[in-house]
């Protein structure tokens, strides 16, 4: 097996190529994610943003190019080979994937359960730590999915991707289907999971109120492209087409003066 060997960026793409039969998905493309950094991967519907997501951790196969994440490069690996790296990163899917028959509490404890040899009563113990590390009140930890609201239900699987203390965490969506005041406090804690955990994050979104509150560099996916990558602040001047109806349609508009007016 080859050495896991750490690099200066943490996720590193090489000339990517997806296909679905005839349909080009990515086009040659490659990015960096540096440490310590959120990056942030937007574009229009269909783009292929969770495709690229889904890519690097192993859900799918490229047709060719090189995806090094902490320095080895994982295309072609199997499920054996990527089991330390996979203990090294946490993903929070879409929709949460939680499960519905488990606990919150549960939830999170299988994950150590099933990689860790901790104790039965220190894996309640640190599966509580990562509970309420996500703002979550010490209740919800006896609660089932169904009895959660949206932002709780986002915030339960948030504490289950954290729960082996990665240094990598991907989330997928992570404000999609909620309400305004919800979408924010995600924002607010995406940002300081960051600062204290030391995290590296990239996370696929369309929301840009999300994009200037936490993201620290963006890529815009377009026709199978890297269309362009810089702050928000860089891109929002950018002259490219694509990425202008991006961010100076309506709602790009309105997130970039809320933006301006909390600087």
């Amino acid at each position: 097996m080859e050495p896991i060997q750490d690099t200066a960026a943490v996720i590193d793409i090489r000339d990517l190529n997806t296909r679905f039969g005839n349909n080009v998905v990515h086009d040659n493309v490659s990015l960096t994610v540096q440490p310590g950094e959120i990056f942030a991967l937007v574009g229009g519907s269909g783009c292929g943003k969770s495709t690229l997501l889904r890519t690097i951790i192993l859900l799918l196969q490229p047709v060719s190019g090189s995806i090094r994440v902490f320095g080895r490069e994982v295309v072609g690996l199997n499920d054996e080979q990527a089991l330390p790296l996979r203990r090294r990163w946490g993903v929070m899917f879409e929709r949460g994937a939680l499960f519905s028959a488990l606990t919150v509490t549960e939830n999170v404890s299988m994950v150590l359960r099933e990689h860790t040899k901790l104790s039965a009563r220190l894996i309640d113990e640190v599966a509580a730590l990562k509970i309420a590390l996500t703002g979550l009140p010490v209740d919800a930890g006896s609660k089932y999915p169904n009895e959660l609201s949206g932002g709780m239900r986002k915030r339960a699987a948030l504490a289950r991707a954290i729960a082996l203390d990665p240094e990598l965490l991907f989330l997928d969506e992570p404000t999609a289907g909620l309400d305004p005041l919800s979408a924010s406090g995600i924002d607010e804690l995406v940002r300081s999971l960051r600062d204290a955990l030391g995290l590296t994050i990239m996370m696929v979104t369309h929301d840009l109120d999300l994009l200037w509150r936490s993201a620290d560099r963006v890529a815009v996916l377009g026709e199978g492209h890297i269309l362009g990558v810089g702050t928000m602040t860089e891109l929002s001047s950018s002259d490219h087409p694509i990425i202008r109806e991006y961010f100076y349609g309506p709602r790009g508009r309105a997130a970039r003066e809320q933006a301006w007016k909390r600087k």
